[in-house]
């Protein structure tokens, strides 16, 4: 954790100078209680009340001095939130400051890598130094709460929402999640550097049915609490603030009305004491649903399910009152849901600090900020091909670069989704940074060949055509626009949008060295380009510093290291497809008859009676956990130190890997197991821990895993949490799909 606490040390010089509050449950829950027994019902119903600040603002202003607003969203003006705050605290009755929420998702000023492209890092202390370094920069304007992180499973890159979640796997995920959480709130959320997370959705939002946004899931219970919940509970385990309902109903009932999910198991099961948000209108939206018949109803749902505040509907403001006078809701609930958003106000020191320092500057763009940003594009990059080893880039001996492609110079889109206050005039991009360092020695030529990823025309690759066939290598920049991907922006095809095949194609054929750099917010099918170039290094959108970041990796001065998060399909044809599957009855055995491998009139058989695509085959275009590096790695002398284990026991692996390259560089080094017979099917693999190892060339280590066998648990058809007695099968490689193998048994 050294890297984050320097970048504390040197933000917090400018930014306020007030002290953490730090206080104890006890004395908060007392804080509390004194406080509700003075409120009145509008003032309770107030605190569950989340605006927008739209309209006219002396009614918001007069909403606030009445108590009837607890939370207020999307204001980053000092000058503004102390305006409003100081109405809440001198003009109110009781005082009580209002919470404001903005969307941090992968930054605030100083932009990372969305949040797919972070988890390719495999790097959980990097994660949480980005968390961190947008809670410093956001805090800084007096954001005190973030919607971030996104931990819902994603397994369907159709849905533009897989750019902000941390891809396909219930541990990576897991682990990512409760990093991000840490790196929000610090070691104290009353800390002024810190703010609330609230992890999101809840639950089960990424598996829309057809990858659309806002599409029903039907999740099964046993599935639901084997893959899509863990997360969440990882997240309250590391003291998450805040949660929020999902927008999706699961078998019918909405998560905004699910009181399963927010009270047996978030409440009861996981014992957390923060408060539940909804998404954006999701209260009255149980309207469209079907689920209520107007917003009286829909409020009437959604406080017994247990969700405390509302974002901006107002139902529970218009008709909490009524409610409760005809015995639809009760009190208590009122009472508990108010606890719970003053308990999280206490812990944010907002009654001591209701301000903020506007005599502090801002601290956005520190240096310190944009070299970490920098160096979390360097390891979210993954290296998919490398023919002829093309790559790195020799500065010495190339003497023209030809650059095309729309993300070349794309300062807004390499920023990617969700960066509401991020600005493009930071933006290094890749163009800019090679003219930068490397303009004066080597010749570098420009022609977009499309204006932006959607552009159709063909007309201007002649002119890119014709710098490739000047120069030593072709740099093809290609990808997708920020606006392509996230909140609603769900696609049904994958292909690369307007003519940017034809581009690389095109460039191609003059015979020089084609280098692919994509620049998406999901994974593409881009099997087609991969074919006609020579290397691809894939970038899920890299932020502010993403041009030096990969400008770097081209030219050797980094070594790619990352690994894909998520499963790239070949076609659209076969989503959903992950990695940790069931096996089937039939499960595919290596082998495929293809369509064109049938003759004519054929006999109707059953071509092996496997699982697999005629067309399409079966395996993916690339595998998760699948990277390259400028060097190569060698497992080797896999060893168990113990092969029969009982359920409290932990187990050791340790394997033996060799960097047999002639770089230095990082290989990510996952174990994966496989539950070999269960009381219900189980997954063909699951990762279950990955490590970061740093190797120069011709360098070996041995490396340590160690695993308690309580994490083998699983929901057993009685729908009970154990481990199952049995055998089991283990990996350890560089990707789900290779690795060395062995076996244990636990007794």
């Amino acid at each position: 954790m050294i890297r984050i606490s320097v970048i504390i040390a040197a933000s917090l010089l400018f930014i306020t100078c007030r002290p953490a509050i730090s206080a104890t449950h006890d004395d908060v829950d007392r804080k509390v209680e004194e406080l509700l027994s003075k409120m009145t019902l509008e003032e309770k119903l107030g605190q569950m009340n989340q605006l927008s600040p739209w309209g006219d603002p002396s009614e918001i202003a007069s909403a606030i001095r009445k108590g009837h607003v607890g939370s207020i969203l999307n204001v980053v003006d000092p000058e503004m939130l102390n305006a409003v705050q100081k109405i809440a605290m001198e003009e109110s009755r009781l005082k009580i400051p209002v919470i404001v929420g903005r969307d941090v998702i992968h930054g605030f000023k100083t932009i990372y890598p969305i949040p797919l492209g972070q988890a390719a890092s495999f790097n959980p202390e990097l994660v949480e130094e980005g968390a961190r370094v947008a809670a410093i920069e956001a805090a800084s304007v007096g954001v005190h709460w973030t919607f971030a992180p996104m931990i819902d499973i994603a397994r369907d890159p159709r849905w533009g929402r897989i750019a902000e979640s941390l891809g396909e796997d219930t541990y990576l995920t897991s682990v990512l999640g409760a990093a991000m959480v840490k790196g929000f709130q610090g070691s104290d959320l009353s800390d002024p550097s810190s703010i609330a997370a609230c992890p999101k959705h809840f639950v089960g939002y990424g598996a829309g049915e057809g990858g659309r946004d806002y599409a029903s899931t039907f999740i099964p219970e046993r599935t639901l609490r084997n893959v899509y919940l863990p997360p969440f509970e990882e997240a309250v385990k590391v003291g998450a603030a805040t949660f929020m309902t999902s927008f999706n109903d699961n078998d019918g009932v909405p998560s905004t009305g699910n009181k399963f999910i927010l009270e047996q198991v978030l409440r009861k099961e996981w014992n957390f004491d923060g408060f539940v948000v909804s998404d954006w209108a999701s209260v009255t939206e149980m309207i469209a649903h079907g689920f209520a018949k107007d917003p009286k109803e829909a409020a009437e749902k959604a406080i017994k399910a247990g969700v405390d505040m509302e974002m901006v509907s107002g139902s529970y403001m218009s008709s909490g009152k009524q409610l409760l006078e005809e015995g639809k809701i009760t009190m208590g609930m009122i009472d508990d849901a108010v606890r719970n958003i003053l308990r999280i106000k206490f812990r944010l020191g907002l009654f001591e600090n209701p301000y903020v320092d506007t005599s502090a500057p801002p601290v956005l763009y520190a240096p310190a900020h944009l070299e970490s940003a920098k160096e979390a594009a360097i390891q979210s990059a993954i290296l998919l091909k490398n023919e002829g080893e093309v790559l790195p880039l020799n500065a010495n001996t190339i003497k023209t670069i030809a650059v095309v492609g729309p993300m070349a110079d794309a300062a807004h889109d390499q920023l990617g989704t969700w960066i509401f206050d991020g600005d493009k005039n930071y933006t290094r991009t890749p163009l800019a940074t090679l003219k930068e360092q490397y303009g004066n020695d080597i010749r570098i030529l420009y022609a977009a060949g499309t204006e932006f990823s959607r552009d159709a025309r063909t007309d201007g690759i002649a002119a890119a055509v014709n710098v490739a066939r000047q120069a030593d290598v072709v740099l093809a920049f290609v990808g997708e626009e920020a606006i392509l991907s996230g909140e609603a922006h769900s696609l049904a095809n994958l292909n690369l949008q307007g003519a940017q095949s034809d581009l690389i194609a095109a460039v191609a054929t003059t015979g020089k060295p084609v280098v692919t750099v994509v620049m998406a917010g999901r994974p593409l099918t881009i099997g087609r380009d991969v074919e006609v170039s020579n290397a691809v290094l894939y970038n899920f959108h890299p932020g502010t510093m993403g041009g030096p970041a990969i400008v770097d990796l081209l030219f050797g001065k980094a070594v790619p290291s990352g690994k894909l998060p998520v499963t790239f399909p070949k076609e659209v044809g076969q989503i959903p497809v992950y990695y940790s599957h069931n096996s089937t009855g039939r499960p595919y055995q290596g082998s495929e008859t293809m369509l064109n491998d049938i003759p004519q009139e054929a006999g109707q058989t059953s071509l092996g009676n496997t699982s697999f695509y005629l067309d399409a085959g079966f395996a993916p275009l690339y595998p998760f956990g699948y990277g390259l590096s400028y060097t190569t790695f060698e497992y080797a002398n896999l060893r168990l130190f113990s092969s029969s284990l009982k359920a409290n026991d932990v187990l050791t692996v340790s394997v033996d890997i060799a960097n047999t390259g002639k770089y230095d560089g990082v290989e990510v080094a996952q174990l994966y197991v496989q539950d070999c017979f269960g009381s219900v099917t189980r997954p063909v693999k699951e990762l279950k821990r990955f490590e970061r190892v740093p190797l120069k060339a011709g360098e070996k280590k041995t490396v340590t895993f160690t695993l308690p066998i309580s994490e083998l648990a699983f929901y057993n058809i009685d729908m009970i949490k154990t481990v199952e007695a049995g055998d089991f099968n283990l990996w350890v490689g560089t990707n789900s799909q290779a690795g060395l193998m062995t076996s244990f048994m636990v007794e």
